[in-house]
Order: structure tokens, then sequence, then C-alpha cells
């Protein structure tokens, strides 16, 4: 089927753009569905893999064939991970009857026009809601990975700047928390080491939501900061680096094979102001993976098992993340990045001084509106670098 349903809104679509636009109302014989909207044909061309309704139908169709054996529902994990999957094709299948709706609406109100009916606002309205589902739809064809449905696990890390990149990381996780909550995501700070005067030392953070990770896959690497410091009493201009990694959430259903006797496991009293029961014991935990070398640890909790449990979860998610870029032929190990948080290395720049500008110098994208970007604003940033991501890869188009 894909977008054959809406070819009629489509096809209009091209032919408003090629015409001289009129001012609104046009005359009877002149409105046509796509009037208002000529980008309707760019953005169907990039959601025809979403739209894929018939693709979706069937494996709706052959989820639901295998949770009705009861042999599924023996294995708790592949039958909570048919169920997710179940849950985001139900969503993607509403969704695209949501448009088909809107298309049906506007078609009555196009008839009804041409009947000499005043429908000009209403067909208007119509347009701007089905031009922002297609808008959105066309965002959520830039998601191929299978790992992008997952949640995401996104750690920060200052580098070179002591006292100022410990702040520039602070601001950064304020910016990926306002970015969740943006997004309806659910978040849960895992780690936070603060630093000796202000900001972090490092965070870790788990972000619960549809397409977290695809949506933050793309923020890796090291973020660079030029601001007047506010640490600084002859107020000089300093630059900042902190480092952002962002991993996919390993589900049950994915299978990370750990051996016990490569984990060195500690546990230590968790810090933060006194008096609480978290500070009293031993709860946090820290694992180190000896045959790679990462470190993860937690403290959120007060169970000491709980603890563990979420440090497990977010070292599998970082072996995974691993082994998959190296599938992927990575040109550098994702280790190797973390080397050097400093010049050169950087994928986004934030100037507050002596003019404010935020530019990723992947993609060339650039705004003036440094406090909307860092109050959560990544919107224009993340599609760009999705797009990137997609036209990189030939196999994905």
């Amino acid at each position: 089927m894909t977008l054959r349903l809406l070819s009629p809104i489509l096809a209009v679509a091209k032919k408003a753009k090629e015409r001289k636009k009129e001012p609104w109302p046009p005359s009877t014989n002149q409105l046509t569905l796509g009037y208002a909207s000529p980008a309707f044909s760019r953005r169907s061309k990039r959601s025809e893999a979403f739209f894929d309704l018939d693709r979706k139908n069937a494996e709706w169709d052959s989820i639901n064939l295998r949770l009705a054996s009861p042999k599924v529902w023996q294995d708790q994990k592949t039958s909570q991970s048919l169920q997710q999957k179940k849950k985001r094709l139900e969503k993607d299948i509403l969704f695209f009857r949501q448009i088909l709706g809107q298309k049906e609406e506007l078609e009555v109100l196009e008839e009804l026009a041409a009947e000499g009916e005043s429908v000009a606002a209403e067909i208007e309205a119509g347009i701007g809601r089905l031009d922002k589902n297609l808008q959105e739809a066309e965002f959520r064809a830039l998601f191929y990975d299978e790992d992008d449905p997952r949640n995401a696990i996104l750690t920060i890390h200052p580098g070179a700047g002591g006292t100022e990149s410990q702040d520039w990381s602070q601001m950064l996780l304020r910016m990926y928390l306002r970015y969740a909550e943006r997004k309806g995501f659910k978040v849960e700070i895992l780690d936070q080491q603060p630093g000796e005067e202000a900001g972090l030392k490092n965070a870790t953070v788990r972000i619960e939501g549809d397409y977290a990770f695809g949506n933050l896959s793309q923020e890796t690497g090291v973020h660079r900061l030029v601001r007047i410091s506010p640490f600084d009493a002859a107020k000089r201009r300093h630059t900042s680096f902190s480092a952002v990694f962002v991993y996919p959430e390993v589900d049950d259903d994915i299978e990370v094979g750990i051996n016990p006797d490569d984990l060195k496991i500690d546990t230590y009293r968790s810090g933060g102001k006194g008096g609480q029961h978290v500070n009293t014991t031993d709860s946090a935990v820290r694992i180190t993976h000896i045959p790679t070398g990462i470190v993860v640890q937690c403290q959120s909790e007060r169970s000491q098992h709980k603890n563990k449990a979420s440090a497990m979860k977010v070292l599998k998610s970082r072996l995974y993340e691993l082994e998959q870029r190296n599938k992927r032929v990575k040109i550098d190990a994702l280790e190797d990045t973390k080397s050097d948080i400093a010049w050169g290395n950087q994928i986004r720049s934030y100037v507050l001084h002596p003019y404010r500008m935020i530019k990723d110098l992947r993609t060339r994208v650039e705004t003036g509106d440094t406090d909307k970007v860092l109050d959560g604003d990544l919107d224009e940033f993340i599609k760009a670098t999705l797009i990137l991501r997609k036209n990189s890869a030939p196999a994905a188009k």
C-alpha cells in the first residue's frame, strides 16, 4: 500500500508547487487540498518507509499469532519483547489511519467548497493538521536502525577545562533533562558525581520512551562551550569541553554474554548531603569490566542489590553498543574517542561570547537562539543529524 492512498493529495500538491500561488482563499476552481502546502510531495517521499501499512499489518498479525501460542507465554523475555513490538506497531498503524482520516475529511470539505459552501477556514485548518502529521511521519521515517526504538543510557564526562568543564557538564545534563521533558520521556538519574567546586564530574541517565535512543543516538561526541567564565574574577573568556555518550538500553530480548570472572565489583558509601539512609550504608555499586576497561556505577537506589542491577544494565548496554560499533566497522572505536575530550574532536560548538551562536559541525545547522537550545529545544539539530545518518547509510535508504 505504502503511499498509494495519499496519492490524490500528493499529486495535487506537486501541481500546486509548479504554479504561481494566489492569495488565500482561492476561487472554487483553484481550491485544492495541496494549495497551502506544496511541501507534501517532498515530505511524503521521505515518509514512504514509515507508511508501509501492508508490512506493518503483516508484522502485527504475525506477532498476534505468536502471542496466541501458550509456549510463548512460558518465556517471559520473549512475551515481553513481542508485546513491546506489538505496542509500537499499533501506534504506527493508528497514526497512519489518523492521517488517512484527515485526508478523507479534507476531500469532503473540498466537495463542499466546490458546491459553494464557505469552508475555506476549515480547509486551511485541516491542511495545517495534516501537514503537521506528515512532518512527524517524515521524522519517524528517519529511524531505521533496529536499536532506534529502544530506551537510552546517556553519560556525560567533563574534559579539558577543570571546573569550567564540570560546570558545562552540569549545563548539558540540564539541557538533556529538559529535552526529555519536552518529548514526554521518563528520566532516571542513575549516577551523578558532583564536582569539587561546581558542576559535576560525571553523570549517567536512563531515558525511557519510544525511540529515545533513536532521537539521542547522534548526540554522542564532544560538545564545546565558549563563554565569559563565572568563576574568573577577571571575567575572561574560557573554552570548555564535555563528552556525551549515548547507548541503547539492552532489553531482556538481547543476550549479552558477560563472564562473572571478568567483573570487579566494588561497593562504597554514596555521596551527597548527609543524614539520609542512602549515605549511611555502602549501597553504591561500581562495576569494572576488566577486558574492556569499562567502568559503570550506580547510587540512585537505597538498596545495594537494586544499584547493582541498574549498573549491570548500563554495562550490558555499553558492551552491546561497543559490539554494534565494531560490526559497523567504525573508523574510531568508542573508547578511542574518550581519550581526548578537547580541541579537534567536537561535534557541536556553543558560543555565548563575544556573540551567541550554536553550530553543529557535522550538519552545519546553526542558530542564534542559544537560550532555547540550552533549555532543551534540540529537534532541529537532531533531525539534521538523523538525515545525515540515513544519507550516509546506503543500505538503509
